[in-house]
């Protein structure tokens, strides 16, 4: 068979095999590109005059259990804190994707928002699905997606080459 016709007709059926799992990556893509930019991704970042951090991890707990949204009451519901002494905050990031922001000096909370960004992020990588759907079929997609732009470079020289040769043996 013609390198052509295979290359065509590879680069046709690799776009139809990758077009679901790469739209999602493309569109969860650009909502990680503006995270910081828009607020109903990531919630944007407070700021206080408190840089060093004086809070108890009790004072963190009381903060977190009072706000009902956030639906803390142990541990156990924190995913993870997040301290940036630079703008003076710890973010508390609970497992239902709430997040607090509390003055580092006090505890209060500064902020209590619904975060998103890691819900697109487990989107974008496919492990929302699942580990397998990530490693069988977002992996796959993603060397196919790089498999499309190596034939489609080739596709967009193919006929640059081909005038150049008409070319040379018109003057040659």
């Amino acid at each position: 068979m013609n390198l052509r016709i295979w290359n065509r007709k590879l680069h046709r059926w690799g776009a139809v095999a990758t077009a679901l799992p790469f739209i999602v990556v493309i569109a969860t893509g650009i909502l990680l590109q503006v995270k910081k930019q828009v607020p109903w991704v990531q919630p944007k970042e407070q700021r206080t005059e408190s840089h060093a951090p004086t809070l108890t991890m009790e004072q963190i707990m009381a903060s977190a259990r009072s706000v009902p949204d956030a639906q803390v009451t142990s541990w156990d519901d924190i995913d993870r804190l997040d301290v940036r002494p630079g703008k003076g905050i710890v973010k508390v990031i609970a497992k239902n994707r709430w997040e607090l922001q509390l003055d580092l000096a006090d505890g209060r909370v500064l902020q209590s928002t619904y975060r998103r960004s890691d819900l697109i992020e487990s989107l974008h990588d496919g492990s929302f699905f699942s580990d397998a759907v990530k490693l069988w079929i977002f992996l796959p997609s993603g060397l196919v997606v790089f498999g499309l732009w190596a034939t489609g470079v080739y596709l967009w020289l193919l006929p640059i080459r081909t005038r150049a040769e008409k070319r040379r043996k018109q003057l040659g």
